[in-house]
């Protein structure tokens, strides 16, 4: 049986009133400042981007030389993403980095933050962008030069459509990227802030860019709708995969079968009624094609007789040389002389291989100690 559709993407986890409320004022906190911050450079490049006149003819009139309209808006979109980059960096795992309530909507939507926390993110978040502007407008002399508004020719409809449009893109990267843990999502600032850019590029001009209120929030509901979509996709295809495997171990099954490697190629052979499938993202597509990864073979072929016969004799070999050795070196750390209280110790020379086992020859001039007299020796040369 599917398990009930469910919005939240995140397991809920529960602990004490006061951890709860601890997590509620750092996430706040760090939103806050963070927010603050994220203004504070933004409106601060905005400002000097919008100055009324250049070094170059002191004009501002669109078509002349020297003319800083299109200036203006690439560094304020630099601006904007920057700043946004080097906060979120700094601020996501202490409050996530959003910075932005439409942003905080689109989490909310999908189950990411609770009402609670929406609520009090957002909260902070408008509060950190009035603290922002306020500081950067008593740092600088004159009049703040940042605004939001429509250019000359540009319908209301447009301006909310291109707003929930670039809404919508800097909220699918921060879903794909920051809302599913991954590897890499310690990485998810940099092409958020690169997202916030690019819509920054693309609607400065036009309505200033601000990606806020009604437009932006139409633009993270669309977008969350979508984000869904692909999970509920990703979930049932889970499922249905599942089901298929424990239906397909009754009859010793594809996925035994697809490892199977054709005799003549590398490519596995194709079980019966199955067909190839490809995971949802790009790492199922991408197989080694060299021959360094080809399975072994076993030897189906005839061995000789001797091949088997000779690994012995080689083995033995081995052996006798390796226990020669060792018993060399005790008999070197004991002194040169191995006749002490009257025992005398035999040396076998290096035994003679024969059929597989080994036969020691015995030296004619010396006879060899027993083990039980050998042991006796040991004991007194250690007293």
């Amino acid at each position: 049986m599917p398990r009930e559709f469910n919005w939240h993407i995140k397991r809920p986890q529960y602990g004490s009133r006061r951890l709860a409320l601890k997590n509620h004022v750092v996430a706040a906190v760090g939103e806050y400042v963070g927010t603050t911050l994220f203004m504070l450079f933004a409106l601060g490049a905005t400002n000097i981007a919008n100055l009324p006149t250049t070094s170059v003819t002191n004009s501002t009139t669109e078509g002349d030389a020297g003319s800083t309209v299109q200036t203006a808006n690439t560094n304020i979109a630099f601006a904007f993403g920057f700043s946004l980059t080097v906060t979120a960096w700094c601020f996501a795992r202490i409050s996530g980095g959003l910075f932005n309530p439409a942003i905080t909507l689109g989490m909310f939507l999908v189950g990411a933050l609770s009402a609670l926390r929406a609520s009090i993110l957002a909260f902070v978040q408008i509060l950190g962008g009035i603290t922002g502007a306020a500081i950067i407008d008593a740092l600088t002399p004159g009049t703040l030069n940042a605004r939001t508004k429509l250019t000359a020719g540009m319908s209301i409809s447009r301006g909310l459509f291109l707003e929930a449009a670039m809404t919508a893109l800097l909220m699918l990267v921060i879903l794909l990227l920051a809302a599913d843990k991954n590897a890499s999502s310690f990485m998810a600032p940099l092409p958020i802030g690169l997202a916030l850019f690019v819509a920054e590029l693309a609607s400065v001009y036009w309505t200033g860019g601000s990606l806020n209120w009604v437009g932006p929030g139409l633009g993270s509901c669309v977008a969350a709708l979508f984000y869904r979509l692909i999970k509920y996709l990703e979930r049932a295809t889970a499922e249905g995969n599942a089901a298929e495997n424990i239906a397909a171990k009754d009859s010793k099954t594809m996925n035994e079968k697809a490892q199977n490697v054709a005799q003549n190629g590398d490519e596995p052979v194709r079980p019966k009624g199955g067909v190839r499938v490809e995971g949802t993202g790009f790492a199922g597509g991408l197989h080694d094609t060299g021959h360094g990864s080809r399975p072994q073979t076993p030897i189906t072929g005839p061995v000789h007789p001797e091949l088997y016969s000779k690994i012995d004799r080689l083995e033995s070999m081995m052996t006798t040389l390796l226990a020669q050795s060792d018993h060399g070196h005790a008999v070197g750390r004991r002194g040169t002389a191995d006749t002490l209280s009257g025992d005398t110790i035999a040396h076998p020379p290096i035994g003679k291989v024969v059929s597989g086992n080994t036969e020691s020859l015995r030296s004619s001039t010396h006879d060899p100690v027993p083990l039980d007299g050998l042991a006796d020796h040991r004991a007194r040369h250690l007293e």
